[in-house]
């Protein structure tokens, strides 16, 4: 082969696989001379040494000094072999920590890949020139990609495992979503908006509380977009996940107000002691700011950093009824003591009960002694209140299925109906709505 054949291959091998040239002609001379004290059968590292030319593309061998005249189609096939073996491990080595200090940079960055397999509910994908996996964990529940198409990640993290390098991609993480923000969202790429917190259940909804660092820019609105189109594209990119963009305030009880939205709060009061915020709506918004499966709180509570409880105003004045019938039979005890318990969200018998003497002796200057006895009682009544509450829920459970069943019977034979029994009931319930029954649609005449 001649020099400018070689120099071509190396300067291809280099460009395609990001490897310096310069390593590329070390590992040529690497192979030469394991090639060289395979065929003299010797074990000395330093016996020879070997220099590769650029220009004329010949090793210059030496040993012990002394220039060595050998060709290499003389070295026979043992020795050959050796020289394939060793310059192949060699490319291999550079291939790999070049990958890895390339993919080692991008950790966190948002990436588009070409699916290839599913490996035991792992996805692999080709990402440049490597490839990367994405475990069960990191994917989107009920998301499956085909082979050949388009995988947009982000680079979690990248390893070394035994002679491979391990790159783990992810679609779940919460800095996926960090990421599509940055790149729909330029305010956010360019620092104007802060994306202060983020708690995301992939798949199903995600919530994102975000400030502006520019009083001229509204966060929410920028990262929206005119007509939702910046939020738009990003939920077509998570195949429908719900997004919620709240608005981020220093004040807890208002960030709490805002990470509930579309629920209207009525009240919150938070305990620092136990770092709970007990949160009062209106009947009619219970089941928005609880949310399907109690998401819409759950989620909130991550954002937060408060465990949220959410009450009606009846719940939240029974339990206010109730502690103050609780401790106010205890001596010592006064009114004003309640509204000081009140203020620092300590609005129930199970509170009470978890806070301890010692915040009590503090908050409400008493004596240990009675503060012993207010936890006593209040656990006394939380005792009697969680048994109360759990007969009153097996009692609505049990006449929610007595409701079910009665509709079932009453309805159930629906289904065997005949069209013409299936009219006549229409036209009967036209009768009592006062309504005329339909007519019987004309079809259009073939006359001209």
């Amino acid at each position: 082969m001649n020099p400018q054949e070689i120099m071509r291959i190396l300067d291809s091998i280099a460009r395609d696989r990001n490897i310096d040239r310069s390593l590329l002609i070390t590992d040529l001379e690497q192979a030469m001379l394991s090639a060289v004290r395979k065929y003299f059968g010797t074990i000395d590292t330093d016996e020879f040494t070997c220099e590769f030319d650029q220009l004329t593309g010949q090793f210059n061998l030496a040993r012990l000094g002394e220039p060595l005249e050998i060709p290499p189609d003389e070295l026979g096939r043992i020795s050959a072999q050796t020289f394939k073996q060793v310059m192949i491990q060699k490319f291999r080595d550079d291939e790999r920590n070049s990958i890895l200090d390339e993919f080692s940079g991008r950790i966190g960055e948002i990436v588009t890949g070409t699916a290839q397999r599913y490996e035991g509910g792992a996805l692999v994908a080709t990402i440049d020139r490597a490839e990367a996996f994405m475990p069960r964990s990191e994917q989107i529940p009920g998301e499956q990609f085909n082979a050949g198409e388009r995988v947009r990640c982000l680079i979690l993290d990248v390893r070394e495992q035994g002679s491979q390098v391990k790159i783990v991609i992810s679609r779940a993480h919460p800095d996926f979503i960090k990421g599509l923000f940055e790149v729909e969202v330029p305010e956010v790429s360019e620092r104007i908006i802060e994306l202060k917190v983020l708690a995301r259940e992939a798949g199903y909804r995600t919530k994102i509380a975000v400030s502006s660092i520019d009083s001229r820019v509204d966060a929410v609105g920028a990262c929206v977009g005119v007509r939702g189109s910046r939020i738009k594209n990003i939920v077509d990119e998570l195949n429908g996940e719900k997004i919620d963009i709240v608005r981020w305030n220093e004040s807890s009880q208002i960030l709490i107000q805002n990470s509930l939205k579309p629920a209207e709060i009525q009240e919150v009061n938070l305990c620092f002691e136990l770092g709970r915020a007990t949160v009062v709506v209106r009947d009619d918004q219970l089941s928005l700011a609880i949310g399907k499966r109690g998401q819409n709180v759950r989620l909130a509570a991550r954002l937060t950093g408060w465990d949220i409880d959410i009450l009606t105003p009846e719940e939240f004045n029974k339990g206010l009824e109730t502690l103050a019938d609780t401790l106010l039979s205890i001596e010592g005890m006064q009114e004003n003591m309640l509204d000081r318990l009140a203020a620092l969200g300590m609005v129930s018998v199970f509170d009470i009960e978890e806070v301890g003497a010692q915040v009590l002796v503090t908050e409400l200057e008493i004596d240990e002694a009675t503060a012993e006895k207010v936890l006593e009682a209040a656990a006394t009544r939380a005792k009697i209140v969680a048994e109360q509450q759990l007969a009153e829920k097996e009692e609505a459970a049990k006449r929610r299925q007595e409701e079910e069943a009665a509709g079932a019977a009453l309805f159930g034979d629906l289904g065997d109906t005949t069209d013409e029994e299936s009219a006549e009931a229409d036209e009967a319930a036209a009768l009592i709505l006062g309504d005329e029954p339909a007519e019987e649609t004309e079809k259009p005449s073939d006359e001209s």
